[in-house]
């Protein structure tokens, strides 16, 4: 079993606190047995308020830290206000240098700022709430900030988007540690999308187009049904009778990634699929997924993932 420790400071958010236990919470082996044990603390082990009008107690202090898998640091109100070490609540810094090596550091929404002002996130790729983007970029050079995506997985250090993109990323913590049929079944559980297209673009407050067509929706379905075919954007501005540029431009609208960064991600996620439930040589399930042979099989779930085929499916197969 996976241990997995959530940090709450002072002015936390009720909302993304409660966000891990109810993900991890929700996974269970096929005997019905729990693959995580999620515990909640604070620095000290004493109440902390919240952002709403009541307080919450728990159990434990940052000690258990040490002993975690996994760290998940919540966000709370004040900490698009650190700039920056000293700004840290006393023992924070000491807490998060805690933890044993091969942990994973995970932040949710604006929690990315406190990791940014630890010096976690210096040369690393991140994102955080896209309205907090630019002043986190300003605040910390070094961080890679990327506003455009809900989560960022560096390996060993995670950020997610803001409020339910949290929920995005410890669903895929899930599906990297035990495989998609185990992420789905959460995402059954708890009534939510096992993967959502597309990136925080999608919520940024926008002028609505006036809708001249019935949008990409139906040629993104109608591409689901031919992964194995060689799609090129003509044949997809073709099918959904626009040219090119407005096709291209439409889907970004819609969807938030490009139609070819949306069509490789559909073809990755078939392969894993294929990998995890069937027999078939790796050769065909490239070719089933669209990616014609497995060494370009290889090349993107090695990009997507950094692990091989036949990893992949050591690890994770299900049937």
């Amino acid at each position: 079993m996976r241990r997995v420790a959530v940090l709450a400071l002072d002015g936390v958010i009720p909302f993304e606190l409660s966000v891990p236990a109810k993900i991890f919470g929700a996974a269970l082996s096929p005997d019905g047995e729990s693959l995580y044990e999620v515990l909640t603390c604070t620095l000290d082990g004493r109440p902390v308020t919240t952002s709403a009008d009541y307080s919450i107690a728990v159990t434990h202090d940052a000690g258990i830290l040490a002993t975690a898998d996994t760290v998940v640091l919540a966000p709370s109100v004040w900490m698009p206000l650190v700039t920056g070490p000293s700004s840290l609540p006393s023992g924070l810094a000491e807490a998060l240098s805690s933890l044993r090596p091969g942990a994973r550091l995970v932040s949710i929404c604006i929690a990315s700022y406190v990791l940014a002002a630890a010096g976690l996130l210096d040369d690393r790729p991140a994102t955080t709430h896209w309205r907090h983007a630019p002043d986190h970029a300003r605040l910390f050079p070094r961080v890679r900030m990327d506003a455009d995506v809900l989560f960022v997985d560096d390996g060993d250090v995670l950020t997610s988007a803001g409020a339910s993109a949290g929920i995005d990323l410890c669903l895929h913590l899930v599906r990297r540690d035990h495989g998609s049929r185990v992420a789905n079944q959460v995402a059954r559980r708890c009534i939510i999308p096992p993967w959502r297209d597309g990136g925080q673009a999608q919520y940024v407050e926008r002028p609505v187009p006036e809708l001249l067509t019935s949008g990409t929706a139906p040629t993104r379905a109608w591409v689901l049904e031919r992964l194995h075919e060689p799609l090129q954007l003509a044949h997809l501005a073709d099918h959904a009778r626009m040219s090119r540029r407005t096709f291209t431009r439409r889907f970004r609208l819609e969807v938030g990634l490009s139609p070819g960064q949306w069509l490789t991600q559909q073809r990755v996620a078939l392969a894993r699929h294929l990998l995890e439930s069937t027999d078939l040589p790796v050769d065909q399930i490239a070719a089933r997924a669209g990616f014609g042979t497995a060494a370009s099989l290889r090349q993107h779930l090695n990009a997507t993932l950094g692990i091989s085929p036949h990893t992949y499916r050591r690890t994770f197969r299900t049937a």
